[in-house]
């Protein structure tokens, strides 16, 4: 591995650990500008009044985050391999490179196979401060492995799965073998409203905005996004 990719890869980890800790809570709004100030350098994003536009960050939020990302990942995008990394650090005591598959590809919208500074913030802006409903279509995305527009079971077992296995001792062994497949089973039964064994995102957004046990269940697979 060359210098500058070492770098861009343990830096960009870095900058990655203080975007977790704003989503998940563990670091307020007013904490991350102090943060990502310490990583700026002298860059300009390019088409920032149109990300203004598109997201619910103010300009100069936008120039924090840019100058943070583009000072610990010169290269200007993100693969996949790094991306998993970034995951392996939060969860330690689990397997955390499947969901960060799924959740690579659902960041990645172009299928391009690199994450760019736009494909970051649009997303974060989403998980951040979009409505519920932007927030539930962003899940059904990444729900819905093979971009078909349904989401079926085994689509829905995947990534749960994956998420119990990314917790790894946290998770086992206090949940049966079987309880994935009993999650993903509840879920399917009040989701799937036709009982064609698929759901559409029609389905899910109904299905999710009238039940408050599936939006918590949703909170917490959205927490360790």
């Amino acid at each position: 591995m060359s210098g500058c990719s070492k770098r861009c890869k343990l830096g960009f980890v870095k900058f990655a650990q203080t975007i977790f800790k704003l989503i998940t809570g563990t670091l307020s709004k007013d904490k991350i500008e102090d943060e990502l100030e310490m990583t700026m350098v002298c860059h300009r994003p390019e088409g920032l009044e149109q990300l203004e536009a598109q997201t619910n960050f103010t300009k100069r939020e936008l120039q924090v985050l840019y100058r943070g990302f583009k000072n610990e990942c010169p290269s200007g995008v993100v693969n996949e391999e790094t991306f998993k990394q970034i995951y392996a650090q939060f969860f330690p005591h689990g397997d955390a490179s499947t969901y960060a598959h799924y959740l690579f590809n659902a960041f990645d919208t172009t299928q391009t196979g690199s994450v760019k500074f736009e494909d970051f913030v649009t997303a974060l802006s989403i998980l951040l401060r979009g409505t519920v409903h932007e927030k539930l279509r962003w899940t059904f995305n990444l729900y819905d492995i093979n971009k078909d527009g349904y989401i079926n079971k085994e689509e829905m077992m995947d990534i749960v799965k994956a998420i119990y296995d990314m917790m790894g001792k946290y998770t086992y062994p206090v949940l049966k073998e079987d309880t994935p497949r009993q999650h993903v089973d509840v879920f399917f039964q009040k989701m799937d409203k036709n009982k064609d064994g698929i759901v559409t995102l029609d389905e899910f957004l109904e299905s999710c905005q009238e039940d408050d046990n599936i939006m918590r269940s949703l909170q917490l697979f959205q927490n360790v996004m």
